[in-house]
């Protein structure tokens, strides 16, 4: 008797190996750039849910929305992204890295979660403030670490955020728990005042913009995640 193979199997199967390519991928560039990646991991499903909030619930049912991401990786924020995202959405994914700018270009048009979105998607593999400021955005998603960050440039981020973000948009970042507490302990002095400084100018634009903030304890680490909302 031959043996058959359910399309559903074939398609669990390539989602498989597309995300145990993202992971070794992930980990081999985070050890060389830890200072961009944050993590030596990708974000979960679970953080990437919590992420897409305002993609998901979005303001008008049915509206479209111009949405931004900005340290996109391996695609894994995406994901999430993705499967909140109706026609007629449009997504500008940035990735400063280049070689993950090419495999997420890749997995746009082979990985059967982000290509239902390929058409209506673009990767830019560029720094964020190399974006400009001629398009404006209704969500805008950053996965950037903040704590690994001076104070102004994140400062300097923010801003920009704020400035491409139309009025009543949502703003979605996350960072990891604990952060702050470990490096009090095993951090050079140093370290450990530029990011308290770091986390005073994200705690101020969260004390002025912020709407809720969520603990996500399946990932690793931990992370919580913080929307901001931008007056109308």
């Amino acid at each position: 008797m031959s043996e058959t193979h359910s399309p559903t199997g074939s398609c669990s199967a390539l989602r498989l190996d597309e995300r145990l390519r993202d992971t070794r991928l992930f980990f081999s560039q985070a050890l060389r750039t830890f200072k961009a990646t944050g993590s030596v991991v990708p974000s979960s499903p679970a953080l990437a849910h919590a992420m897409a909030e305002h993609v998901r619930e979005r303001p008008v049912p049915g509206q479209p929305l111009r949405i931004l991401e900005v340290g996109a990786g391996t695609g894994a924020i995406t994901r999430g992204l993705a499967d909140a995202m109706i026609p007629g959405d449009t997504a500008d994914l940035v990735e400063s890295n280049p070689e993950f700018a090419a495999h997420l270009e890749e997995l746009l048009t082979t990985d059967p979660d982000l290509a239902r979105i390929e058409a209506n998607s673009t990767v830019h593999a560029k720094m964020v403030d190399e974006m400009g400021t001629d398009r404006t955005y209704d969500v805008i998603t950053s996965g950037l670490p903040f704590a690994n960050f001076a104070a102004e440039d994140v400062e300097g981020i923010l801003d920009y955020y704020f400035s491409v973000l139309e009025p009543g948009g949502y703003l979605s970042f996350y960072g990891y728990l604990y952060t702050k507490e470990v490096k009090a302990v095993i951090a050079r002095r140093e370290d450990y005042l530029r990011q308290a400084r770091t986390s005073w100018v994200v705690q101020d634009w969260i004390d002025r913009y912020g709407v809720r903030s969520d603990k996500v304890y399946a990932n690793v680490p931990p992370a919580f995640v913080h929307h901001l909302r931008k007056p109308v």
